[in-house]
C-alpha cells in the first residue's frame, strides 16, 4: 500500500500538535502517571475533551447529524496518533469516540442516538465497559450475567470484573445473557446501563496500571429500563463483534511506542551505546514492529475510508500493536535497567501501560486464533 498524507491532513496534524502544546500543562506527565482511571486524570480529561469538542476535533470523522464534520477516518487516525503520543489526555473518552459512539450509530434507536451521541460529541459524558466476568474473560461468549424482563425493565443479576474507567462513568456498555438456555454467542443482549441504577455496587481492584483503573461491578437485581437495550434482544453478539472491530484499532498505542523508542535511541546515543551493533539490532527490530503495527492499522483505516466494513484485519493490527509495545517495553528495561522501573519515570509509566497490551480487547493468543480461522481458514484442531 502506497501512502502519503494530503496537505490538508498534514496541516491538521500540525494544528493539533500546536493545540496540544498550548493545552497540555507542564504537569501533564505527573497527572497521567496516576493512571487513566485516577481522579486527577479523569478531571483533566473532561476539561480537555471539552476544548477539543469546541474546535470540532473530538468527533470530527462522525456524520454531521451526530455532532461530527463528515471528515475522513484518516482525520480520526491523526487525532488518535497524536493523543497516544502524549499519553492519551482524552482518558476514557477515547472509548466513547472510537467504538461506543459508532456502535450506537449502527445499532441504536433514534432516541438512543439523540440521547447519547450529542453528549459524546460534546465531551461531557464518561462510559465504562461491562464485558469480562470472573469466569468469562477472553472467552467472552461464556458470560453468565443474566437479565430478564419485568414490565418496562430488565432485571440484571451477576458480576463484571476488570471493568475499566468506572470512575465518574454515567453509563456502562453492558453485556448480559437474556436466554439462560443459550450457549456461546447466542442469547446475549447489550444494555446501555445507567450506572446510577439501583442494585449496582462498585468495588475497586488495586492494579499496577494505576489508581482506580479496574473495578468489579455487582448487579443485584439491578433494574435497567428496557429502552436502554441496544439492538434486538438475544442478538447482542453481532453488536459486540462490531464494537470490538472498532476497539482493536481505535487506540494508536503504536504511536506511544514510537515516541518511547525515540527516547530510548536518544538515551543510547547519550550513553555511548548506539555504536554497539547488538543495541542497533534491538532498536531496529523494535522499530520494525512499530511500523508494522502502524501499517496494518492504516490498512484497516483505508478499508473504512473506502466504505468497507471492519474485517479480521483488525485482529492482525491488534496483534502487531501488542508485539511492538512488548518489544519497546522490554528494550526500555534492558537499556535503562532499574531506572526504567522507578516510580515517576516515563519509562515506568509506559511499562505499566504496556502490561495490558496482550490482554485488553482479547489476548494475543485469542486474536491469533481468530486470524487463523477467519483469514486463513485453518481448522480448529
Amino acid at each position: 500500500m502506497e501512502f502519503e498524507w494530503t496537505e490538508p491532513d498534514a496541516q491538521f496534524r500540525k494544528d493539533l500538535q500546536d493545540f496540544l502544546g498550548e493545552n497540555l500543562p507542564a504537569s501533564w506527565e505527573q497527572i497521567a502517571h496516576h493512571g487513566p482511571g485516577a481522579d486527577q486524570t479523569a478531571d483533566f480529561s473532561r476539561s480537555f475533551c471539552a476544548k477539543l469538542a469546541e474546535r470540532g476535533w473530538l468527533t470530527q470523522s462522525w456524520p454531521a447529524e451526530y455532532g461530527g464534520e463528515d471528515a475522513s477516518p484518516w482525520r480520526h487516525a491523526i487525532v488518535s496518533e497524536e493523543m497516544w503520543q502524549r499519553g492519551e489526555p482524552r482518558g476514557s473518552q477515547y472509548m466513547n469516540v472510537n467504538w461506543i459512539g459508532p456502535t450506537i450509530m449502527e445499532y441504536g434507536s433514534e432516541e438512543q442516538k439523540r440521547d447519547h451521541l450529542s453528549r459524546i460529541s460534546r465531551g461531557d459524558v464518561l462510559w465504562c465497559q461491562g464485558f469480562s466476568e470472573p469466569e468469562a474473560g477472553s472467552d467472552l461468549a461464556s458470560l453468565r450475567t443474566r437479565a430478564w424482563r419485568e414490565g418496562d425493565d430488565y432485571v440484571v443479576d451477576g458480576t463484571k470484573i476488570w471493568t475499566s474507567y468506572v470512575n465518574g462513568a454515567e453509563y456502562c456498555f453492558l453485556l448480559v445473557r437474556t436466554d439462560p438456555e443459550s450457549k456461546g454467542g447466542r442469547g446475549i443482549t447489550v444494555l446501555l446501563a445507567p450506572m446510577d441504577a439501583p442494585g449496582i455496587v462498585v468495588r475497586e481492584i488495586p492494579a499496577v496500571i494505576g489508581e482506580r483503573y479496574f473495578h468489579e461491578l455487582f448487579f443485584d437485581r439491578a433494574r435497567i429500563p428496557a429502552h436502554c437495550r441496544l439492538g434486538a434482544e438475544g442478538e447482542g453478539w453481532g453488536v459486540v463483534r462490531y464494537a470490538l472491530a472498532y476497539e482493536r484499532v481505535g487506540a494508536a498505542r503504536y504511536a506511544r511506542a514510537a515516541r518511547t523508542l525515540d527516547s530510548l535511541a536518544a538515551h543510547a546515543r547519550e550513553q555511548g551505546l548506539f555504536d554497539d551493533s547488538a543495541v542497533q539490532e534491538k532498536l531496529g527490530a523494535a522499530l520494525t514492529l512499530v511500523e508494522a503495527a502502524r501499517i496494518l492499522t492504516y490498512r484497516v483505516i483505508d478499508l473504512r475510508a473506502r466504505g468497507s466494513a471492519p474485517t479480521a484485519d483488525t485482529n492482525l493490527a491488534r496483534i502487531a500493536g501488542t508485539l511492538c509495545e512488548n518489544a519497546v517495553s522490554d528494550l526500555a528495561v534492558e537499556l535503562l535497567g532499574t531506572e526504567a522501573l522507578a516510580y515517576g519515570h516515563a519509562a515506568e509509566a509506559y511499562f505499566r501501560m504496556a502490561m495490558t497490551a496482550g490482554v485488553a480487547v482479547g489476548t494475543t493468543e485469542m486474536n491469533l486464533d481468530l486470524v487463523a480461522g477467519r483469514q486463513l481458514g485453518l481448522p480448529r484442531s
